[in-house]
């Protein structure tokens, strides 16, 4: 029997934001007469995620994502709708509830500045009674994952961007949470870090079998960690499926890039559009459908030295949905 880790059910909200006019007339009026109008952020949107599963939350900026994910963790009512996170309602806030997850934003931080995050580690293990065997046992795991080495007797203040994101996911997990939140984990790190840092989330979701939702505007992210994405705009949900999915409804195309023992000038089948030509080496475009006879032909008649099919880059398709507002 499947067991879902996350239910989602027509979870809605809306903000109500006062508005005035310029002027010194108006913020007069205002002190008597305010006046309000309805902003909806996320509208009625309905998912399910499995123990386990590892999901991307996509959508630009203003989709509702990190509106949703505060709803999720608590930290946010929302206006209608309903939800469960490990069995329990997110916004009643109770204490078994808040033991199961974890969240870590990208721009915010729960690293106490002037002292070693080894003690605010210390500090977060007390908060949710975490015995010393298992911290002990948590923390050493954690070092040998993150590679924190000597970052725990330093002040956090003292340490660079990358390092302090280590620390921030390491104090997220002395818990062992059931349920991991990530808003933009890798914000503003280099690729080297952040490679590092998917590599960290994908073999904690492997060792514990931790349900992992995901946030981030660099697909990279998504695409190493996420086999399933959710993909939210104006706050309604567009697509729930396999991140490949996206590729095939949206690009009904592959790219076919040949490497050629000397140039050729024509005689390529029909149905194929030169996407570049240089020297010896060629990108065409051609349909999904024909994808595998226009292969073999081109085998059969050009003096091919290497030849890949691939499907267009991920990030142009997902533009072309942020561009679109719609699948």
């Amino acid at each position: 029997m499947t067991q879902f880790q996350i239910i989602v059910q027509d979870l809605t909200k809306t903000y109500r934001v006062p508005e005035r006019e310029p002027g010194l007339k108006a913020s007069i009026r205002s002190l008597y007469h305010k006046t309000y109008r309805e902003v909806p952020a996320v509208k009625a949107i309905s998912f399910r995620i499995e123990a386990g599963e590892r999901v991307g939350f996509i959508g630009p900026n203003g989709a509702g994502k990190t509106t949703t994910l505060k709803m999720l963790a608590g930290l946010l009512h929302p206006s209608g709708g309903e939800a469960l996170v490990a069995g329990f309602t997110p916004w009643q806030r109770k204490p078994d509830y808040l033991r199961q997850i974890a969240m870590v934003l990208g721009n915010k931080s729960q690293l106490m500045w002037d002292i070693p995050a080894h003690d605010t580690f210390r500090v977060l293990a007390e908060i949710y009674h975490v015995p010393a065997s298992q911290f002990d046992a948590t923390l050493g795991e954690l070092v040998d994952l993150l590679d924190l080495g000597d970052l725990l007797s330093r002040p956090v203040r003292n340490l660079s961007l990358g390092e302090r994101m280590k620390c921030e996911l390491a104090a997220s997990l002395i818990h062992h949470p059931a349920v991991l939140f990530l808003d933009e984990p890798t914000l503003g790190l280099d690729v080297s870090m952040q490679r590092r840092l998917r590599k960290f989330i994908a073999e904690y979701n492997r060792r514990h079998n931790a349900t992992v939702i995901l946030t981030s505007h660099y697909m990279a992210d998504v695409v190493e960690l996420c086999p399933r994405v959710i993909l939210i705009h104006h706050g309604e949900l567009l697509y729930d499926g396999p991140l490949a999915g996206l590729s095939e409804k949206l690009a009904p195309f592959k790219l076919i890039r040949l490497a050629l023992r000397e140039p050729i000038d024509g005689n390529l089948p029909e149905g194929i559009h030169i996407v570049s030509q240089e020297n010896g080496s060629l990108t065409l475009r051609v349909e999904r459908r024909d994808t595998a006879a226009i292969t073999a032909q081109l085998l059969r008649t050009l003096p091919v030295i290497d030849l890949s099919v691939e499907d267009p880059p991920i990030e142009t398709v997902i533009d072309q949905i942020y561009q679109e507002g719609a699948i």
